[in-house]
Protein backbone atom coordinates (compact mmCIF):
# COMPACT_ATOMS: atom_id res chain seq x y z
CA UNK A 1 0.00 0.00 0.00
CA UNK A 2 1.43 3.08 -1.16
CA UNK A 3 -0.96 5.50 0.50
CA UNK A 4 -1.43 3.66 3.55
CA UNK A 5 -1.12 6.69 5.51
CA UNK A 6 -3.51 9.28 3.68
CA UNK A 7 -5.80 6.36 3.25
CA UNK A 8 -5.98 6.76 7.43
CA UNK A 9 -5.59 10.04 8.05
CA UNK A 10 -9.78 10.58 8.26
CA UNK A 11 -8.90 8.49 11.89
CA UNK A 12 -6.75 11.19 13.06
CA UNK A 13 -3.15 10.59 15.02
CA UNK A 14 -3.87 10.68 18.73
CA UNK A 15 -7.93 9.30 19.63
CA UNK A 16 -9.17 6.35 21.95
CA UNK A 17 -8.01 3.91 19.31
CA UNK A 18 -4.37 5.38 19.06
CA UNK A 19 -4.27 5.84 22.77
CA UNK A 20 -5.70 2.10 23.95
CA UNK A 21 -2.93 0.49 21.20
CA UNK A 22 -0.05 2.91 22.56
CA UNK A 23 -0.17 2.61 26.01
CA UNK A 24 -1.20 -1.79 26.15
CA UNK A 25 1.56 -2.05 23.93
CA UNK A 26 3.80 0.15 26.17
CA UNK A 27 2.51 -2.13 29.12
CA UNK A 28 3.55 -5.53 27.15
CA UNK A 29 7.08 -4.22 27.54
CA UNK A 30 7.63 -4.17 31.11
CA UNK A 31 8.08 -7.52 31.90
CA UNK A 32 10.91 -7.39 29.52
CA UNK A 33 12.53 -4.71 31.16
CA UNK A 34 12.66 -6.48 34.77
CA UNK A 35 13.55 -9.91 32.65
CA UNK A 36 16.71 -8.51 30.86
CA UNK A 37 18.65 -8.13 33.53
CA UNK A 38 17.66 -10.58 36.03
CA UNK A 39 20.72 -12.56 35.26
CA UNK A 40 23.08 -9.58 36.68
CA UNK A 41 21.08 -10.97 40.66
CA UNK A 42 20.18 -14.41 39.89
CA UNK A 43 24.42 -15.03 38.58
CA UNK A 44 25.77 -12.04 40.67
CA UNK A 45 28.66 -14.10 42.98
CA UNK A 46 28.22 -13.64 46.66
CA UNK A 47 31.93 -13.29 48.30
CA UNK A 48 32.89 -16.70 49.74
CA UNK A 49 35.71 -18.73 51.15
CA UNK A 50 36.70 -22.49 51.71
CA UNK A 51 34.26 -24.44 54.03
CA UNK A 52 36.16 -25.22 57.41
CA UNK A 53 34.57 -28.44 58.78
CA UNK A 54 33.28 -28.00 62.46
CA UNK A 55 36.73 -29.71 63.93
CA UNK A 56 38.78 -28.81 67.41
CA UNK A 57 40.30 -25.41 66.12
CA UNK A 58 41.24 -22.48 68.34
CA UNK A 59 39.93 -19.31 67.70
CA UNK A 60 43.21 -18.17 66.34
CA UNK A 61 43.48 -21.07 63.86
CA UNK A 62 39.75 -20.48 62.98
CA UNK A 63 40.80 -17.07 61.76
CA UNK A 64 43.64 -17.81 60.02
CA UNK A 65 43.14 -21.16 58.12
CA UNK A 66 41.90 -18.81 55.06
CA UNK A 67 44.89 -17.79 53.47
CA UNK A 68 44.74 -13.55 52.86
CA UNK A 69 45.73 -12.43 49.21
CA UNK A 70 45.94 -8.78 47.87
CA UNK A 71 43.95 -7.96 45.01
CA UNK A 72 44.28 -4.25 43.50
CA UNK A 73 46.25 -3.22 46.08
CA UNK A 74 43.75 -4.41 48.93
CA UNK A 75 43.45 -7.49 51.63
CA UNK A 76 40.93 -10.03 51.12
CA UNK A 77 40.59 -13.72 51.99
CA UNK A 78 41.57 -16.47 49.88
CA UNK A 79 38.22 -17.58 47.35
CA UNK A 80 39.69 -20.95 46.66
CA UNK A 81 42.05 -22.03 48.93
CA UNK A 82 42.84 -22.68 52.66
CA UNK A 83 45.49 -24.18 54.52
CA UNK A 84 45.76 -27.84 54.96
CA UNK A 85 43.41 -29.13 57.35
CA UNK A 86 45.29 -32.20 58.59
CA UNK A 87 48.19 -30.07 59.41
CA UNK A 88 46.21 -26.99 60.68
CA UNK A 89 44.63 -29.68 63.36
CA UNK A 90 47.90 -30.39 63.93
CA UNK A 91 49.30 -27.32 64.98
CA UNK A 92 46.18 -26.69 66.85
CA UNK A 93 46.64 -29.31 69.49
CA UNK A 94 50.12 -28.78 69.83
CA UNK A 95 49.18 -25.17 71.22
CA UNK A 96 51.20 -22.86 68.25
CA UNK A 97 49.83 -19.72 67.75
CA UNK A 98 49.74 -18.37 63.98
CA UNK A 99 51.78 -15.52 63.45
CA UNK A 100 53.80 -15.83 66.19
CA UNK A 101 54.83 -19.56 66.80
CA UNK A 102 54.59 -20.40 62.73
CA UNK A 103 54.82 -18.79 59.49
CA UNK A 104 51.99 -18.82 57.57
CA UNK A 105 53.42 -18.35 54.35
CA UNK A 106 55.45 -21.66 54.85
CA UNK A 107 52.36 -23.68 55.23
CA UNK A 108 50.98 -25.69 52.53
CA UNK A 109 46.96 -24.90 51.00
CA UNK A 110 44.67 -27.30 49.54
CA UNK A 111 41.18 -26.49 47.30
CA UNK A 112 38.48 -26.49 48.95
CA UNK A 113 37.67 -30.30 48.98
CA UNK A 114 34.93 -29.31 51.59
CA UNK A 115 32.92 -26.81 49.72
CA UNK A 116 32.22 -23.12 50.54
CA UNK A 117 30.74 -20.48 52.63
CA UNK A 118 28.69 -17.91 51.25
CA UNK A 119 27.85 -14.34 52.41
CA UNK A 120 24.54 -13.48 53.21
CA UNK A 121 25.07 -9.89 53.92
CA UNK A 122 23.85 -8.98 50.01
CA UNK A 123 21.84 -12.32 48.80
CA UNK A 124 20.55 -14.96 50.71
CA UNK A 125 21.28 -17.92 47.78
CA UNK A 126 22.25 -17.12 44.01
CA UNK A 127 22.76 -19.90 41.65
CA UNK A 128 26.38 -19.65 42.09
CA UNK A 129 25.62 -20.26 45.85
CA UNK A 130 23.17 -23.01 44.75
CA UNK A 131 25.66 -25.20 42.49
CA UNK A 132 28.71 -23.90 43.36
CA UNK A 133 29.99 -21.91 40.15
CA UNK A 134 32.93 -20.81 41.65
CA UNK A 135 36.84 -20.92 41.41
CA UNK A 136 37.27 -24.18 39.07
CA UNK A 137 33.76 -23.70 37.82
CA UNK A 138 33.69 -20.59 38.08
CA UNK A 139 33.45 -20.02 33.56
CA UNK A 140 30.05 -20.92 33.92
CA UNK A 141 28.81 -17.98 35.84
CA UNK A 142 29.33 -15.68 32.59
CA UNK A 143 28.19 -18.57 30.61
CA UNK A 144 24.64 -19.32 31.82
CA UNK A 145 24.35 -14.94 31.00
CA UNK A 146 25.37 -16.03 27.42
CA UNK A 147 23.10 -19.01 26.97
CA UNK A 148 20.26 -17.10 27.90
CA UNK A 149 21.27 -14.37 25.72
CA UNK A 150 21.84 -17.19 23.05
CA UNK A 151 17.89 -18.03 23.75
CA UNK A 152 17.15 -14.41 23.06
CA UNK A 153 19.31 -14.12 19.59
CA UNK A 154 17.66 -17.70 18.40
CA UNK A 155 13.99 -16.23 19.55
CA UNK A 156 14.79 -12.96 17.83
CA UNK A 157 16.05 -14.28 14.53
CA UNK A 158 12.89 -16.74 13.93
CA UNK A 159 10.34 -14.84 16.10
CA UNK A 160 11.05 -12.28 13.03
CA UNK A 161 10.66 -14.45 10.30
CA UNK A 162 7.18 -16.10 12.01
CA UNK A 163 5.47 -12.48 12.60
CA UNK A 164 5.89 -12.15 9.02
CA UNK A 165 4.51 -14.79 7.69
CA UNK A 166 2.05 -15.29 10.49
CA UNK A 167 1.37 -11.95 11.66
CA UNK A 168 2.80 -9.85 14.25
CA UNK A 169 0.02 -10.25 17.37
CA UNK A 170 -0.02 -14.09 17.58
CA UNK A 171 3.82 -13.67 17.55
CA UNK A 172 3.52 -11.04 20.58
CA UNK A 173 1.33 -12.88 22.87
CA UNK A 174 3.07 -16.46 21.95
CA UNK A 175 6.53 -15.42 22.68
CA UNK A 176 4.88 -14.09 25.82
CA UNK A 177 3.57 -16.56 27.51
CA UNK A 178 7.07 -18.51 26.50
CA UNK A 179 8.89 -15.92 28.80
CA UNK A 180 6.37 -16.21 31.37
CA UNK A 181 5.82 -19.97 31.69
CA UNK A 182 9.73 -20.56 31.85
CA UNK A 183 10.80 -17.97 33.77
CA UNK A 184 8.47 -19.66 35.99
CA UNK A 185 9.93 -23.14 35.63
CA UNK A 186 13.07 -22.19 36.90
CA UNK A 187 12.45 -22.25 39.91
CA UNK A 188 12.13 -26.26 39.80
CA UNK A 189 15.92 -26.45 38.45
CA UNK A 190 17.56 -28.95 40.29
CA UNK A 191 20.66 -28.85 38.22
CA UNK A 192 23.01 -26.30 36.90
CA UNK A 193 22.94 -27.49 33.59
CA UNK A 194 18.58 -27.90 33.79
CA UNK A 195 18.22 -24.30 34.56
CA UNK A 196 20.23 -23.39 31.49
CA UNK A 197 17.98 -25.52 29.37
CA UNK A 198 15.56 -23.50 30.61
CA UNK A 199 16.71 -20.19 30.89
CA UNK A 200 17.68 -20.67 26.79
CA UNK A 201 14.18 -21.57 26.47
CA UNK A 202 13.14 -18.27 28.74
CA UNK A 203 15.50 -16.36 26.53
CA UNK A 204 13.70 -17.32 23.46
CA UNK A 205 10.67 -15.09 24.39
CA UNK A 206 11.95 -12.42 26.14
CA UNK A 207 13.38 -9.81 23.39
CA UNK A 208 10.86 -11.51 20.49
CA UNK A 209 8.22 -9.74 21.90
CA UNK A 210 9.83 -6.52 22.32
CA UNK A 211 10.20 -6.55 18.78
CA UNK A 212 6.77 -7.97 17.96
CA UNK A 213 5.18 -5.31 20.08
CA UNK A 214 7.80 -2.12 18.49
CA UNK A 215 6.76 -3.29 14.79
CA UNK A 216 3.01 -3.48 15.48
CA UNK A 217 3.32 0.31 17.25
CA UNK A 218 5.29 1.22 14.78
CA UNK A 219 2.89 0.28 11.53
CA UNK A 220 -0.79 1.28 13.49
CA UNK A 221 0.56 4.54 14.94
CA UNK A 222 1.69 7.36 12.19
CA UNK A 223 2.83 10.60 12.64
CA UNK A 224 4.25 12.06 15.65
CA UNK A 225 2.20 9.51 17.58
CA UNK A 226 4.75 6.78 15.59
CA UNK A 227 7.47 8.72 16.39
CA UNK A 228 6.55 9.29 19.94
CA UNK A 229 5.88 5.57 20.48
CA UNK A 230 9.10 4.00 18.95
CA UNK A 231 11.40 6.54 21.01
CA UNK A 232 10.02 7.14 24.24
CA UNK A 233 7.02 4.97 24.61
CA UNK A 234 8.29 1.14 24.19
CA UNK A 235 12.13 2.01 25.56
CA UNK A 236 10.54 3.77 28.71
CA UNK A 237 8.32 1.50 29.55
CA UNK A 238 11.06 -1.27 28.96
CA UNK A 239 13.67 1.55 31.22
CA UNK A 240 11.10 1.60 34.08
CA UNK A 241 10.68 -2.45 34.09
CA UNK A 242 14.70 -2.26 34.19
CA UNK A 243 14.47 0.10 37.43
CA UNK A 244 11.42 -2.41 38.82
CA UNK A 245 14.19 -5.25 38.70
CA UNK A 246 16.09 -3.89 41.61
CA UNK A 247 13.20 -3.25 43.60
CA UNK A 248 12.25 -6.66 43.58
CA UNK A 249 15.57 -7.93 43.73
CA UNK A 250 16.23 -6.05 47.42
CA UNK A 251 13.08 -7.63 48.88
CA UNK A 252 13.34 -10.73 47.40
CA UNK A 253 17.19 -12.13 47.46
CA UNK A 254 16.72 -15.87 47.11
CA UNK A 255 17.03 -16.61 43.46
CA UNK A 256 13.99 -19.22 43.10
CA UNK A 257 11.34 -16.26 44.92
CA UNK A 258 12.47 -13.86 42.39
CA UNK A 259 12.18 -15.84 39.07
CA UNK A 260 8.63 -16.54 40.84
CA UNK A 261 7.78 -12.93 41.32
CA UNK A 262 9.33 -11.66 38.06
CA UNK A 263 7.50 -14.52 36.22
CA UNK A 264 3.53 -13.45 37.53
CA UNK A 265 2.96 -10.33 36.41
CA UNK A 266 3.24 -12.20 32.68
CA UNK A 267 -0.13 -13.44 33.19
CA UNK A 268 -1.72 -9.80 33.44
CA UNK A 269 -1.71 -9.52 30.06
CA UNK A 270 -3.24 -12.26 28.92
CA UNK A 271 -6.87 -10.12 28.63
CA UNK A 272 -4.81 -7.91 26.12
CA UNK A 273 -5.38 -9.89 23.15
CA UNK A 274 -8.73 -9.12 23.07
CA UNK A 275 -8.17 -5.10 23.07
CA UNK A 276 -4.66 -5.30 20.53
CA UNK A 277 -5.34 -5.50 16.76
CA UNK A 278 -3.70 -7.15 14.39
CA UNK A 279 -1.55 -5.00 12.09
CA UNK A 280 -3.71 -3.25 9.34
CA UNK A 281 -0.27 -2.84 7.57
CA UNK A 282 0.54 -6.75 7.47
CA UNK A 283 -3.44 -7.57 6.62
CA UNK A 284 -2.88 -5.37 3.40
CA UNK A 285 0.64 -6.54 2.60
CA UNK A 286 -0.87 -10.31 2.84
CA UNK A 287 -4.12 -9.40 0.81
CA UNK A 288 -6.91 -9.33 3.65
CA UNK A 289 -8.06 -6.22 2.21
CA UNK A 290 -11.29 -7.13 4.16
CA UNK A 291 -9.54 -7.98 7.66
CA UNK A 292 -7.48 -4.63 7.76
CA UNK A 293 -10.82 -2.42 6.63
CA UNK A 294 -12.70 -3.89 9.62
CA UNK A 295 -9.69 -2.79 11.71
CA UNK A 296 -9.95 0.36 10.52
CA UNK A 297 -13.60 1.03 10.77
CA UNK A 298 -13.88 -0.28 14.42
CA UNK A 299 -10.95 2.65 15.21
CA UNK A 300 -13.25 4.93 13.40
CA UNK A 301 -15.62 3.98 15.61
CA UNK A 302 -13.71 4.19 18.87
CA UNK A 303 -12.32 7.71 17.06
CA UNK A 304 -15.94 8.80 17.11
CA UNK A 305 -15.21 9.85 13.19
CA UNK A 306 -16.97 9.15 10.26
CA UNK A 307 -15.00 6.36 7.69
CA UNK A 308 -15.33 6.90 3.93
CA UNK A 309 -17.36 3.87 2.10
CA UNK A 310 -14.07 2.79 0.73
CA UNK A 311 -10.80 2.87 2.48
CA UNK A 312 -8.15 1.48 0.14
CA UNK A 313 -9.03 1.99 -3.44
CA UNK A 314 -9.24 -0.95 -5.92
CA UNK A 315 -5.75 -0.79 -7.91
CA UNK A 316 -4.56 -0.12 -4.48
CA UNK A 317 -6.52 -3.80 -3.69
CA UNK A 318 -5.39 -5.32 -6.65
CA UNK A 319 -1.65 -4.30 -6.21
CA UNK A 320 -1.83 -5.58 -2.48
CA UNK A 321 -3.26 -8.95 -3.33
CA UNK A 322 -0.72 -9.06 -5.97
CA UNK A 323 2.25 -9.01 -3.77
CA UNK A 324 0.80 -11.20 -0.91
CA UNK A 325 1.17 -14.15 -3.41
CA UNK A 326 5.02 -13.41 -2.76
CA UNK A 327 6.26 -15.18 0.46
CA UNK A 328 9.68 -13.19 1.84
CA UNK A 329 12.13 -14.77 4.39
CA UNK A 330 15.64 -13.53 5.99
CA UNK A 331 17.13 -14.38 2.16
CA UNK A 332 15.24 -11.57 0.55
CA UNK A 333 17.57 -9.17 3.00
CA UNK A 334 20.28 -10.46 1.17
CA UNK A 335 19.55 -11.05 -2.60
CA UNK A 336 19.33 -7.67 -3.73
CA UNK A 337 22.67 -5.67 -3.77
CA UNK A 338 20.59 -2.35 -2.09
CA UNK A 339 18.88 -4.29 0.22
CA UNK A 340 22.31 -6.44 1.08
CA UNK A 341 24.33 -3.93 1.84
CA UNK A 342 21.86 -1.79 3.87
CA UNK A 343 21.63 -5.09 6.43
CA UNK A 344 25.17 -5.57 6.62
CA UNK A 345 25.90 -2.09 7.45
CA UNK A 346 23.18 -1.97 10.30
CA UNK A 347 24.08 -5.14 11.63
CA UNK A 348 27.57 -3.44 12.20
CA UNK A 349 26.20 -0.59 13.64
CA UNK A 350 24.07 -2.74 16.05
CA UNK A 351 27.44 -3.71 17.14
CA UNK A 352 27.09 -1.07 19.95
CA UNK A 353 24.72 -3.39 21.63
CA UNK A 354 27.97 -4.79 23.05
CA UNK A 355 28.74 -1.64 25.07
CA UNK A 356 25.11 -1.51 25.80
CA UNK A 357 25.07 -5.20 27.50
CA UNK A 358 28.84 -4.63 28.84
CA UNK A 359 28.30 -1.66 30.87
CA UNK A 360 24.28 -3.23 32.33
CA UNK A 361 26.23 -5.99 33.24
CA UNK A 362 29.09 -3.95 34.76
CA UNK A 363 26.17 -2.22 37.19
CA UNK A 364 26.76 -4.47 40.48
CA UNK A 365 30.59 -3.47 39.93
CA UNK A 366 29.66 0.15 40.39
CA UNK A 367 28.87 0.29 43.88
CA UNK A 368 29.22 -1.51 47.01
CA UNK A 369 25.82 -1.68 46.73
CA UNK A 370 24.48 -3.75 43.83
CA UNK A 371 20.65 -2.58 44.10
CA UNK A 372 21.65 1.08 44.24
CA UNK A 373 24.38 0.25 40.86
CA UNK A 374 21.58 -1.75 38.95
CA UNK A 375 18.93 1.09 39.53
CA UNK A 376 21.65 3.72 38.79
CA UNK A 377 22.33 2.14 35.55
CA UNK A 378 18.41 1.54 34.52
CA UNK A 379 17.72 5.24 35.69
CA UNK A 380 20.21 6.61 33.66
CA UNK A 381 18.53 5.27 30.57
CA UNK A 382 14.94 7.25 30.76
CA UNK A 383 17.25 10.48 29.63
CA UNK A 384 18.22 8.43 27.14
CA UNK A 385 14.95 7.48 25.74
CA UNK A 386 13.93 11.02 26.30
CA UNK A 387 16.89 12.18 24.04
CA UNK A 388 15.93 9.24 21.50
CA UNK A 389 12.56 11.25 20.91
CA UNK A 390 13.88 14.86 20.71
CA UNK A 391 16.54 13.68 18.07
CA UNK A 392 14.01 11.30 16.67
CA UNK A 393 11.88 14.50 16.27
CA UNK A 394 13.80 17.13 14.89
CA UNK A 395 16.97 15.60 13.20
CA UNK A 396 18.38 13.63 10.55
CA UNK A 397 18.50 9.59 11.78
CA UNK A 398 22.43 9.76 10.68
CA UNK A 399 23.31 12.72 12.37
CA UNK A 400 21.93 11.78 15.22
CA UNK A 401 23.39 8.27 15.91
CA UNK A 402 26.70 9.04 14.55
CA UNK A 403 26.78 11.82 17.16
CA UNK A 404 25.41 9.93 20.05
CA UNK A 405 27.58 6.82 19.40
CA UNK A 406 30.54 9.20 18.97
CA UNK A 407 30.22 10.89 22.51
CA UNK A 408 29.17 7.52 24.01
CA UNK A 409 32.80 6.11 23.02
CA UNK A 410 34.73 9.05 24.35
CA UNK A 411 33.60 8.82 27.81
CA UNK A 412 34.66 5.29 28.10
CA UNK A 413 38.10 6.17 26.48
CA UNK A 414 38.56 8.59 29.36
CA UNK A 415 38.15 6.19 32.46
CA UNK A 416 41.71 4.99 32.11
CA UNK A 417 42.89 8.14 32.85
CA UNK A 418 41.02 8.66 36.56
CA UNK A 419 43.02 8.19 39.26
CA UNK A 420 41.41 4.91 41.10
CA UNK A 421 40.93 7.56 44.23
CA UNK A 422 38.05 9.59 42.12
CA UNK A 423 36.11 6.52 41.94
CA UNK A 424 32.88 8.78 41.89
CA UNK A 425 34.26 10.20 38.65
CA UNK A 426 34.73 6.64 36.74
CA UNK A 427 31.13 5.79 37.68
CA UNK A 428 29.88 9.63 35.86
CA UNK A 429 31.89 8.79 33.02
CA UNK A 430 30.87 5.32 32.71
CA UNK A 431 27.11 6.19 33.01
CA UNK A 432 27.60 9.22 30.32
CA UNK A 433 28.92 6.45 27.76
CA UNK A 434 25.44 4.27 28.97
CA UNK A 435 23.49 7.10 28.30
CA UNK A 436 24.78 8.11 24.83
CA UNK A 437 25.23 4.22 23.61
CA UNK A 438 21.67 3.54 25.00
CA UNK A 439 20.37 6.91 22.73
CA UNK A 440 21.63 5.39 20.10
CA UNK A 441 20.29 1.85 20.49
CA UNK A 442 17.22 3.34 20.76
CA UNK A 443 17.77 5.39 17.23
CA UNK A 444 18.77 2.58 15.70
CA UNK A 445 15.38 0.21 16.42
CA UNK A 446 13.45 3.60 14.84
CA UNK A 447 16.05 4.02 12.15
CA UNK A 448 15.51 0.36 10.81
CA UNK A 449 11.40 -0.12 10.86
CA UNK A 450 11.61 2.96 8.93
CA UNK A 451 13.99 1.90 6.49
CA UNK A 452 12.42 -1.59 5.74
CA UNK A 453 9.46 -2.24 4.02
CA UNK A 454 6.35 -3.73 5.93
CA UNK A 455 6.84 -7.12 3.94
CA UNK A 456 10.37 -7.63 5.90
CA UNK A 457 10.09 -5.24 8.29
CA UNK A 458 9.62 -7.66 11.46
CA UNK A 459 11.89 -9.93 9.46
CA UNK A 460 15.01 -7.16 9.18
CA UNK A 461 14.59 -6.07 12.56
CA UNK A 462 14.63 -9.48 14.10
CA UNK A 463 17.86 -10.39 12.24
CA UNK A 464 19.33 -6.77 13.02
CA UNK A 465 18.65 -7.26 16.91
CA UNK A 466 19.89 -11.27 16.39
CA UNK A 467 23.36 -9.54 15.10
CA UNK A 468 23.15 -7.03 18.29
CA UNK A 469 22.33 -10.26 20.65
CA UNK A 470 26.35 -11.51 19.93
CA UNK A 471 27.00 -8.82 21.45
CA UNK A 472 25.17 -9.14 24.37
CA UNK A 473 26.55 -13.46 24.34
CA UNK A 474 30.06 -11.88 24.25
CA UNK A 475 29.63 -9.08 26.95
CA UNK A 476 30.37 -11.11 29.78
CA UNK A 477 33.10 -12.65 28.73
CA UNK A 478 34.28 -9.47 27.67
CA UNK A 479 34.19 -7.93 31.19
CA UNK A 480 36.12 -10.68 32.81
CA UNK A 481 39.53 -8.94 29.95
CA UNK A 482 40.07 -6.71 33.27
CA UNK A 483 41.96 -9.68 34.68
CA UNK A 484 44.42 -8.78 32.14
CA UNK A 485 44.11 -5.21 32.05
CA UNK A 486 41.84 -3.21 34.04
CA UNK A 487 40.62 -0.83 31.59
CA UNK A 488 40.65 -3.03 28.51
CA UNK A 489 36.69 -3.75 28.71
CA UNK A 490 36.57 -0.06 28.69
CA UNK A 491 38.53 0.36 26.13
CA UNK A 492 37.15 -2.47 23.63
CA UNK A 493 33.84 -1.17 23.97
CA UNK A 494 34.38 2.32 23.38
CA UNK A 495 36.21 1.01 20.20
CA UNK A 496 33.05 -0.56 18.98
CA UNK A 497 30.79 2.53 19.89
CA UNK A 498 33.22 4.87 16.96
CA UNK A 499 33.37 1.64 14.60
CA UNK A 500 29.42 1.88 14.35
CA UNK A 501 29.45 5.53 14.27
CA UNK A 502 31.59 5.33 11.26
CA UNK A 503 29.51 2.21 9.55
CA UNK A 504 26.40 4.62 9.75
CA UNK A 505 27.48 6.80 7.53
CA UNK A 506 26.80 4.77 4.49
CA UNK A 507 23.14 4.14 5.64
CA UNK A 508 20.10 6.03 3.93
CA UNK A 509 18.30 8.45 5.26
CA UNK A 510 14.66 8.26 6.55
CA UNK A 511 14.22 11.89 8.18
CA UNK A 512 10.17 13.00 7.59
CA UNK A 513 9.53 9.89 5.38
CA UNK A 514 6.43 7.71 4.73
CA UNK A 515 7.33 4.08 5.77
CA UNK A 516 7.86 2.01 2.35
CA UNK A 517 5.20 -0.52 2.05
CA UNK A 518 7.04 -2.75 -0.63
CA UNK A 519 10.84 -3.64 -1.72
CA UNK A 520 10.55 -1.25 -4.81
CA UNK A 521 10.06 1.53 -2.42
CA UNK A 522 12.64 0.89 -0.49
CA UNK A 523 15.08 0.42 -3.35
CA UNK A 524 13.88 3.81 -4.57
CA UNK A 525 15.92 5.25 -1.50
CA UNK A 526 19.70 5.81 -2.46
CA UNK A 527 22.40 6.57 0.21
CA UNK A 528 24.44 9.20 -1.55
CA UNK A 529 22.82 11.19 -3.54
CA UNK A 530 18.74 11.19 -2.50
CA UNK A 531 18.72 14.87 -1.32
CA UNK A 532 15.12 15.41 -1.03
CA UNK A 533 13.42 15.36 1.99
CA UNK A 534 9.76 15.88 3.40
CA UNK A 535 9.87 18.16 6.44
CA UNK A 536 7.63 17.70 8.79
CA UNK A 537 5.59 21.20 9.95
CA UNK A 538 6.90 21.03 13.10
CA UNK A 539 10.38 21.29 12.31
CA UNK A 540 11.93 24.55 12.74
CA UNK A 541 13.94 26.97 10.45
CA UNK A 542 17.17 26.42 12.21
CA UNK A 543 16.68 22.48 11.98
CA UNK A 544 15.99 22.79 8.55
CA UNK A 545 19.19 24.99 8.02
CA UNK A 546 21.08 22.32 10.27
CA UNK A 547 20.03 19.24 8.58
CA UNK A 548 20.58 20.92 4.49
CA UNK A 549 23.74 21.47 5.83
CA UNK A 550 24.23 18.24 6.75
CA UNK A 551 23.01 16.39 3.50
CA UNK A 552 25.56 18.66 1.74
CA UNK A 553 28.51 17.36 3.73
CA UNK A 554 27.42 13.70 2.99
CA UNK A 555 26.41 14.30 -0.70
CA UNK A 556 29.44 16.34 -1.74
CA UNK A 557 31.80 14.60 -0.02
CA UNK A 558 30.97 10.53 1.35
CA UNK A 559 34.15 10.61 2.70
CA UNK A 560 34.44 13.91 4.97
CA UNK A 561 34.00 13.04 8.22
CA UNK A 562 31.02 13.37 10.65
CA UNK A 563 33.61 15.79 12.61
CA UNK A 564 33.89 18.56 9.98
CA UNK A 565 29.85 17.80 9.68
CA UNK A 566 29.11 18.25 13.43
CA UNK A 567 31.05 21.60 13.44
CA UNK A 568 29.33 22.54 10.48
CA UNK A 569 25.95 22.10 12.33
CA UNK A 570 27.45 24.21 15.38
CA UNK A 571 28.48 26.93 13.79
CA UNK A 572 25.14 27.22 11.32
CA UNK A 573 23.10 27.35 14.49
CA UNK A 574 25.22 30.02 16.38
CA UNK A 575 25.02 32.16 12.88
CA UNK A 576 20.82 31.55 12.98
CA UNK A 577 20.56 32.34 16.39
CA UNK A 578 22.61 35.79 16.13
CA UNK A 579 20.37 36.61 12.86
CA UNK A 580 17.41 36.00 15.08
CA UNK A 581 18.41 38.51 18.19
CA UNK A 582 19.56 40.92 15.38
CA UNK A 583 16.19 40.87 13.74
CA UNK A 584 14.70 41.19 17.20
CA UNK A 585 16.53 44.14 17.82
CA UNK A 586 15.87 45.65 14.71
CA UNK A 587 11.84 45.22 15.51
Amino acid sequence: MEDYDDATAFLGHWGRFQQTVFFLLCASIFPSGFSAFSVVFVTDIPSHHCLVPEVNLTQDWLKAIIPVKVVNGKQELSSCSRFRLDVVRNLSARGFVPGRDVNLTDLEQEACVDGWSYSTDVYQSTIVSEFDLVCGDQWKQPFTSTVYFLGVLVGSFFSGQLSDRFGRKPILFGMMAVQTFFTFVLISSPSWTVFCILLFISGLGHTSNYVAAFVLGTEILTGRVRVLFSSMGVCLSFAFGYMMLPLFAYFLRDWRTLCLALSLPGLLYLPLWWFIPESPRWLLSKGRVTEAEAIVRKAAKWNKVQAPAVIFRNDEVNETKAQSKEHHSVLDLLRKSNIRTTTLIICLVFTMTTAYFGLSFNATQLHTNPYISCFISAAVEVPAYISSWLALRYLPRQLSIIGTLLFGGLPLFLVQLVPQNLSNLTLALEMLGKYAITTGTALMFAYTAEIYPTVLRNTATGTCTTVSRLGSCIAPFLLKLRIYLEYLPYITLGTLAVVSAFAALFLPESFGRPLPETIQQMHKRKRYTDVEIHYNHYTSPITHFCILNYLQCVIHDRWCTIFICVFMQIKHVLMATAHSKVGEEAK
